[in-house]
């Protein structure tokens, strides 16, 4: 059985909060929301070696929440870079070749159990797995001549865990500088390789507004009462 890693990156400034404090440390029902989003993959496979890589002014406030909500789930720090990508990278260097690893927003707490199964069983058939959703909106595209409308059944939204066989995404990130990327899964489809997409949870919103984590609020609340029913 190939050993599992997850990197949760957790960079984020928290200026779209209107917050002094980063999105990711911001309490979301009884702790920081980055809490909940290890405890949910620490739930699915205790096993699994979780990555958390934060920018370095951010550890010892990280650490201190960690000894104030006596959260003890185990995981391996490691220093973010200026960007996304690089803070994927640093993440990396501490996976294995012949493994599958996940790469997860930190502020994205509420993905399921489900979610996270499909990606990681996924990518060991596949090579990879990407989760999205389809769109319930309709949608247009802005051109020269004003806007066109698009088939929304051609649309999906992409969420993370973005999960990879390591030797695949190992090769294709330390080769690509970065520029242009959205997400992990444009690094590996840059080399020529296909991209799998598989279902994920419409819950599992990324919290980058103060709607968001009153949304995400509402959902875990829920969660508990239907947990009592």
């Amino acid at each position: 059985m190939q050993k599992k890693y997850i990197i949760i990156v957790a960079g984020g400034k928290g200026i779209r909060m209107g917050s002094d404090v980063p999105k990711q440390f911001l309490i979301l029902v009884n702790k920081p929301v980055l809490m909940h989003t290890l405890q949910v993959f620490y739930e699915y496979d205790s096993a699994m070696q979780i990555i958390l890589c934060l920018p370095p002014d951010h550890f010892s406030y990280w650490k201190s929440l960690c000894i104030e909500y006596s959260f003890e789930i185990p995981h391996l720090l490691v220093e973010g870079g200026d960007t996304r990508f690089e803070s994927v990278q640093n993440g990396l260097r501490f996976v294995d070749r012949d493994a599958l690893v996940g790469i997860h927003d930190g502020v994205r707490p509420l993905v399921s159990r489900k979610t996270i199964y499909t990606c990681y069983e996924e990518a060991l058939k596949q090579g990879n797995a990407i989760p999205c959703i389809e769109i319930n909106d309709s949608v247009r595209m802005m051109n020269q001549g004003g806007n066109a409308v698009i088939d929304r059944q051609m649309i999906r939204i992409i969420q993370t865990p973005q999960v990879f066989q390591s030797n695949l995404v190992l090769e294709s990130h330390f080769k690509h500088a970065g520029e242009g990327i959205t997400d992990d899964a444009g690094v590996i489809e840059y080399f020529g390789h296909t991209v799998h997409l598989v279902e994920g949870n419409r819950e599992n919103i990324k919290i980058t507004s103060p709607e968001d984590l009153l949304i995400a609020q509402s959902i875990i609340q829920h969660r508990g009462l239907a947990e009592h029913f």
